[in-house]
């Protein structure tokens, strides 16, 4: 018994294992993109918007084709209705009036009726502009996916830059370890005094506190980027790519008078807004041009004494009628020609926005220019800086070894360092940062 409990136990504890597996990942920014375009809520949202715009153009194409309708309508006429004729008809006095009651109680009415639209200019043209309408909504879906690769290349090399700070830090700290290992020995041998010691402690110790707040800092970037990429929060995620793989190629800059402004995303939605706009003004202005459409209906009337509407021994009356009719509009209380008046407004609109996008573009070009250009140049003058900082560290820990240095020395060599490698961080940070922007304002980003 106590066998099979164990047994019973352990198949309990696996299964319990296995149920809380997580998700292995191993992504290079191109995977992790690729990834998002899969997963992430926003561009699925933006897919069901294309799906739906689809099937509002289908119902706009199906108000153009036959309507066919049935009826069935049955009647109980608790009190038959009265009509009043001439008396004299019976024989009556003249000038007066009999009250006669007409028909049976129960009264049915089975039929189908059917219109078809022969001519409405605004139909027509609705369905050329429903060809329109999709492609806003292919636009829309493009500009959700391009978003989303500027959030998820962002939010990849955030964490890759904290990766490398936490680096920094530890050979930081390995290092100032070391150095006050070795300073504790000299103390410990009369060698160094005890305020040689405790400024390394307090050194090593606020690295200590830094990495802490980094390591933290680069649980939430790594959770962010599960975010951005629609990953479950709980799947283990491994980045493969590497920073000094990044390339700031500044000789891939464009003037802005000979950009392309139908690379740009933005551009295309205002030109496509501006086409439904136009569209909408030819609507408004077919909207004083005739209607016409045909119709017709078979219908079948039963009239019964009894409730017996499908006794087959009694019959049902046909009646069927064709026809058609044209509308023209003459007078609608000056409607027409307001809805007239809004349509070119908005073609106005339409067109100012269309201009005004390329202004923004302009702007983008040249304000992502002049940032990838500083942040490239800030990038290298920091990477001198810690070359700089390294050797000054190095020189004032073998002066120090060899008794002609002093601490304070070494600990402000260390201070500098630290300082420099933080610049050289944040320099390639903003750097990296920038050349996602400027990607992104040449409509590279796809």
């Amino acid at each position: 018994m106590k066998k099979t409990l164990l047994i019973i136990g352990f198949g309990i504890a696996m299964l319990n294992t296995f149920g809380q597996a997580k998700t292995n990942y191993s992504f290079s920014l191109r995977q992790a993109i690729d990834f998002a375009m899969q997963n992430q809520n926003d561009i699925k949202n933006a897919v069901i918007d294309e799906e739906m715009a689809h099937k509002k153009v289908a119902e706009i194409r199906g108000s153009g084709l036959p309507q066919i309708n049935g009826n069935f309508d049955i009647k109980d006429f608790v009190e038959i209705p009265t009509s009043l004729i001439p008396a004299d008809f019976f024989g009556g006095p003249p000038g007066t009036y009999a009250a006669v009651k007409f028909g049976t109680q129960y009264q049915s009415t089975a039929g189908l009726d059917a219109s078809q639209l022969l001519f409405n200019a605004e139909y027509f043209l609705g369905l050329k502009g429903s060809k329109v309408f999709i492609e806003l909504s292919t636009r829309g879906i493009a500009r959700t996916k391009i978003e989303a690769t500027a959030a998820v290349s962002k939010a990849y090399y955030t964490v890759l830059v904290s990766n490398e700070k936490v680096k920094l830090l530890e050979a930081n700290i390995t290092r100032l370890k070391k150095t006050m290992d070795d300073t504790k020995a000299l103390m410990e041998n009369g060698f160094a005094e005890k305020i040689d010691f405790d400024r390394l402690t307090v050194a090593y110790n606020n690295l200590l506190v830094e990495k802490e707040k980094v390591d933290r800092l680069l649980s939430t970037g790594i959770n962010f980027l599960k975010f951005q990429m629609g990953m479950e929060i709980n799947a283990d995620l491994t980045l493969t790519d590497k920073l000094e793989d990044v390339k700031f190629d500044l000789g891939a800059l464009v003037q802005p008078d000979k950009f392309d402004y139908s690379k740009r995303i933005e551009y295309g939605i205002m030109e496509t807004s501006f086409k439904l706009a136009k569209l909408d003004l030819k609507r408004q202005r077919f909207s004083y041009l005739p209607n016409a459409f045909a119709y017709g209906s078979i219908n079948q009337s039963a009239y019964r004494t009894e409730f017996d509407m499908f006794n087959s021994s009694t019959p049902w009356y046909p009646t069927s009628l064709i026809g058609a009719s044209v509308k023209v509009p003459i007078f609608s209380g000056l409607t027409r020609h307001a809805k007239n008046q809004q349509a070119k407004l908005s073609l106005q609109k339409a067109e100012n926005n269309l201009a005004n996008i390329k202004k923004v573009i302009d702007m983008d070009l040249a304000a992502s220019t002049i940032n990838i250009t500083n942040a490239a140049a800030t990038v290298e003058n920091q990477k001198k800086n810690i070359a700089i900082a390294e050797d000054v560290a190095k020189v004032a820990k073998k002066k120090y070894d060899a008794g002609v240095g002093s601490n304070l020395e070494v600990v402000t060599s260390e201070s500098a360092l630290k300082e420099a490698q933080t610049n050289y961080i944040s320099a390639l940070y903003d750097a990296i940062i920038a050349k996602i922007d400027f990607d992104k304002a040449n409509g590279n980003l796809k």
